[in-house]
């Protein structure tokens, strides 16, 4: 039996997590759960499942979900509340599934606790990377990654050695445009933004998809993960995500990892490494019937916001801190229709260039840097 902690429960992630759990009763059981303020969907799962310790946004949530769960865990509120679930005394595994980069401090204090991080908050390693990665050296915690793309690389790099890989090649679908020109993105809505051909995800990661900037933030988490340096990175268009990613080695050989786009194979293999199980009711890939797959370049041109997340993650310091924040507080802003889907990278890119880069920040300088970005971006005057 392994004990599962989730931050994020009610993501994307997060309720796939939650359906790994339900199907295999016999091999995981749910011990802390945290989420904002999704009572409608956090409270099915936590009648089922649970869990002795949970967490929410506020107060208010904390009030409204107490009136309707039909047994009385503890429900703690905040940031204190998110890492007392990050450490639960009782959890083997903490899957962080928290979006954005209040994720970093609860997976720093699951790492300082000794436990396996199942990571899916990319923007963790992204802001602090060279912070999270020390610590799990020192902690000697194994982080396994749970992103389709980095879950790839890690299985295709098993039993291999590193001075014998010549790049990492991660995939991309291409996102909601990728059959359009610059020119047909000016007024693009939010609705169509939000429409992705492969995959079903949360709001922000599908916009994240759809300017490929999700994409950035995986090279650099690749970065981190791996211990490969930024020219050892490379991404192609990938239109069917049939292939998740792809390793190669100096000898010329291309390993990789294929499935169907299907979340929960992932996040199964992150909570039973290093075994495997069936998922239940997942399809099964066909390369007969699928007949063909496609690749293409993904271009620095078409997309801008790729070529930003490159030079942010050679820049280091507190440059990725502001990448992050700046499309987060961007994203933010055209979800809510105060700027248009392509001022998003001119936002990112504005306040790249405004900050004075900070080398090998602490934490409190990183989190500065965060705020910094995203008051930036909120007050930035963009003709929509």
């Amino acid at each position: 039996m392994k004990h599962v902690s989730i931050i994020g429960g009610t993501g994307s992630i997060g309720t796939q997590t939650l359906d790994v759990i339900s199907a295999n009763p016999d091999r995981f059981q749910l011990v802390s759960f945290a989420f904002g303020k999704n009572v409608q969907v956090a409270l099915p799962w936590l009648n089922r499942l649970r869990p002795d310790l949970v967490a929410v946004l506020d107060e208010t949530v904390k009030s409204e979900l107490e009136a309707v769960l039909d047994y009385t865990p503890t429900i703690l509120v905040g940031e204190a509340g998110l890492i007392a679930v990050a450490t639960a005394e009782a959890a083997d595994i903490v899957i962080t599934a928290v979006v954005g980069a209040v994720g970093l401090r609860p997976t720093l204090a699951a790492i300082e606790a000794g436990k396996t991080i199942g990571l899916a908050n990319k923007e963790t390693l992204v802001t602090a990377g060279h912070l999270v990665m020390k610590k799990a050296r020192e902690k000697g915690v194994m982080i396994l990654p749970v992103d389709s793309e980095h879950a790839a690389i890690f299985q295709c790099l098993n039993g291999e050695r590193r001075q014998d890989v010549r790049q990492i090649i991660l995939t991309a679908s291409g996102g909601s445009f990728r059959d359009q020109t610059r020119e047909e993105l000016a007024n693009v809505t939010v609705e169509q933004a939000l429409d992705h051909p492969n995959w079903s995800m949360g709001a922000k990661i599908t916009i994240d998809s759809a300017t490929m900037m999700n994409k950035g933030f995986e090279v650099i988490e690749a970065h981190w993960l791996f211990d490969v340096t930024y020219d050892e990175i490379d991404v192609v268009i990938h239109r069917e995500s049939i292939i998740h990613s792809m390793v190669e080695f100096n000898d010329g050989a291309v390993m990789a990892q294929l499935g169907m786009p299907d979340m929960r194979e992932p996040i199964q293999y992150a909570l039973t490494y290093p075994s495997r199980l069936e998922i239940q009711g997942g399809e099964r890939l066909n390369l007969k019937q699928i007949g063909r797959l496609n690749f293409a370049e993904a271009s620095f041109e078409r997309y801008p916001l790729l070529r930003l997340a490159f030079e942010a993650g050679r820049a280091g310091g507190s440059m990725p801190s502001v990448l992050n924040a700046a499309n987060e507080q961007a994203v933010d802003r055209f979800l809510k229709g105060e700027i248009s889907f392509l001022e998003i990278e001119a936002s990112v890119e504005a306040a790249l260039q405004a900050h004075e880069n900070v080398e090998d920040p602490s934490l409190e300088q990183i989190l500065t840097a965060d705020r910094w970005a995203r008051a930036f971006v909120a007050s930035l005057s963009l003709a929509n």
